[in-house]
């Protein structure tokens, strides 16, 4: 069981933003800039192109929701969207509020209070459509 699922489950906090019945939304807590936002679908499976293209166009559909309501809560010039899928066997979509390429990176993390998160999460579900 992998740490999203744990999270999907209601085991492990997160600062969640957006969900439905096939996907959730939640802060990375590790952000590499403050909205850094993760998309995960609530069926566990390791790898992206292992989703059906039904369920990956659903994923996409979220994310773009998501990636929405970050441009209307997060001062940036756009959002980045990448898939690696390494660091946890669970498909999950990092949306990420960029002002410049370091912040798609993955070197340079921001660091933010846990009242930072509650606020932003709140905030960023407020816009979400």
């Amino acid at each position: 069981m992998s740490i999203f699922t744990k999270i999907i489950n209601g085991e492990l906090h997160s600062y969640k933003v957006a969900e439905n019945d096939n996907f959730i939304a939640f802060l990375d807590i590790n952000p590499n800039a403050k909205g850094h936002t993760l998309v995960v679908p609530k069926k566990e499976e390791n790898k992206i192109f292992d989703l059906s293209k039904e369920a990956y166009l659903k994923l996409m559909d979220f994310s773009y929701r998501v990636a929405k309501a970050l441009e209307k809560t997060i001062d940036c010039k756009r959002i980045g969207i990448s898939v690696i899928g390494l660091e946890v066997p669970h498909v999950h979509v990092h949306l990420i509020p960029l002002n410049s390429m370091q912040d798609a990176q993955f070197t340079n993390k921001v660091k933010l209070s846990n009242e930072e998160f509650v606020t932003l999460s709140e905030d960023i579900a407020a816009n979400f459509e």
